[in-house]
């Protein structure tokens, strides 16, 4: 088969202004090169196309309008990108054969001249979330890029990509080679001061996050995904427990946190009876031996040590809720953390009072082992509201905590056996058919150190837990399509 030449589209870069990448040098695939530029400049090798930044819609009019009739290559961050001759050949053959709407490839990643094998993972249905990586090259089919410039419906200054894709994986395929077919020097891509995963909550991105949940709302609706605010209430009195609420603390060797975990939340003051299940999931490094001591002071305290050796966090939760000992509420408290003050439990139980609502999710504070507060601080998940969490969940990686739930509710839907988006997955589900309750002040506080289960992750280990996710809201996606019909 002939391979079509492809136009290629670079943003400049001031550092190294007219760095065309070899491979694209007096290619015969290679039509033109493009310097995406937010101001006029001279002495450039390529044509040049005027515009703020690669966020923006209107930087995919422009390149709609100079692309003739070529399928296009796009880099999209300013980095320095090494293709072989033979890679770029292959990189197109493999796009324009499959005739896929959006083709990308695995590749090599250079930080601080260390090599680094990065893996893009497979696109499919659930992979809705903005931060879906694709590595910076993108190749695009000429009629895909067209179809989703001129069906986008408005004019974005944050999403402009994030609704390009979203458009062609409803029409196209998206799919990605698993070959390392180029490498790139990476440029630092952190906010100084914030953890990457905590930035789409920075409230300096709150313009851009609302941007992003208008036009994945849009996605939705075409796909039949949308989800209605109408939502089922609980019967709070229905069935009848000894028990009132319950902290249910799942725990694996957290000899130096436990104490602190244990002690907010025997501290808190309501006006109803509580206790506490801490799951103890075989820990051997002390941590058993801590809550038995304090289980011998506190009434309060159900210490579960479960029969199986196997289970993940959402085994310890079903463990726990499951339990003769729950109470009609199961509050989340993970093993490192602790409540903010004594009021915690209250404020949580009266909103499921107030609200008949199916879950409740908090905001939390960031500090660091020793209770001081970091960046960002506050993390209070604004992107939920009553109107459309529900949808806008799907998009998000998290929903804030503490997250309590409906215990007859949350004994139907149960969690999978996954210490990572167990509480994500029935999270989503909730929110698919129940109200949600929401505490926007601070009730819990988050603790950052080594021993935090996500701190400090291999690129390996951050596939997995996307994948998974992604996993979920395929899920999500396909039940929320098929009840859509059912109702039809």
């Amino acid at each position: 088969m002939k391979l079509n030449p492809v136009n290629i589209f670079l943003p400049f870069d001031e550092q190294n202004p007219f760095a065309v990448p070899e491979a694209f040098e007096n290619n015969v695939l290679v039509n033109k090169v493009f310097f995406i530029s937010p101001e006029n400049i001279s002495g450039k090798t390529g044509e040049l196309i005027i515009s703020n930044s690669l966020t923006g819609s209107n930087t995919y009019n422009k390149i709609n309008l100079s692309n003739d009739s070529h399928d296009l290559i796009l880099i999209t961050s300013s980095v320095k990108i090494e293709f072989t001759k033979e890679d770029l050949e292959r990189f197109i053959k493999i796009a324009q054969n499959t005739d896929a709407g959006i083709v990308t490839s695995n590749h090599f990643e250079l930080v601080n001249s260390v090599k680094h094998s990065r893996h893009v993972l497979n696109y499919h249905s659930g992979s809705v979330r903005d931060d879906f990586y694709f590595g910076p090259v993108m190749f695009f089919k000429r009629e895909a890029f067209d179809y989703a410039v001129t069906h986008g419906p408005r004019e974005l200054q944050f999403a402009g990509l994030y609704e390009l894709r979203l458009l062609i994986s409803e029409k196209f395929r998206i799919i990605n080679i698993p070959e390392q077919l180029y490498n790139y020097n990476k440029h630092a891509l952190n906010k100084p001061g914030i953890e990457q995963h905590f930035i789409y909550v920075d409230p300096g991105n709150r313009n851009a996050q609302i941007e992003m949940e208008n036009v994945f709302t849009d996605h939705l609706n075409r796909i039949g995904a949308l989800t209605s605010p109408e939502r089922k209430q609980i019967e709070i009195n229905e069935q009848q427990f000894e028990t009132e609420a319950s902290v249910i603390i799942p725990v694996r060797n957290r000899v130096k946190t436990i104490a602190h975990a244990i002690k907010s939340a025997v501290n808190q003051k309501t006006d109803f009876s509580f206790n506490i299940i801490i799951v103890d999931n075989h820990s051997n490094d002390g941590t058993s031996k801590i809550i038995e001591e304090l289980k011998s002071k506190q009434k309060l305290i159900v210490h579960i040590i479960p029969d199986s050796d196997s289970l993940g966090i959402g085994g310890c939760w079903n463990e726990a809720v499951n339990s003769v000992h729950c109470g009609k509420f199961a509050v989340q408290l993970d093993s490192d953390d602790i409540y903010k003050d004594e009021n915690t439990l209250q404020k949580i139980v009266d909103k499921f009072r107030q609200t008949k609502c199916g879950m409740v999710i908090g905001s939390y504070i960031i500090t660091d082992f020793s209770l001081k507060e970091i960046p960002p601080g506050l993390i209070d998940h604004r992107e939920w509201t009553d109107e459309n969490g529900m949808n806008n969940a799907l998009r998000i990686n998290g929903l804030g905590a503490p997250r309590a739930f409906y215990t007859p509710l949350i004994r139907d839907f149960n969690f999978p056996n996954v210490s990572y988006g167990e509480d994500y997955a029935v999270a989503l589900r909730i929110s698919a058919e129940y109200k949600v309750g929401r505490i926007y002040e601070p009730v819990y506080i988050c603790r950052r150190w080594e021993g935090n289960s996500d701190h400090n992750i291999s690129h390996e280990q951050q596939n997995k837990n996307n994948s998974y996710k992604d996993f979920i809201r395929l899920q999500e996606v396909l039940t929320r399509q098929r009840n859509n019909k059912n109702v039809s």
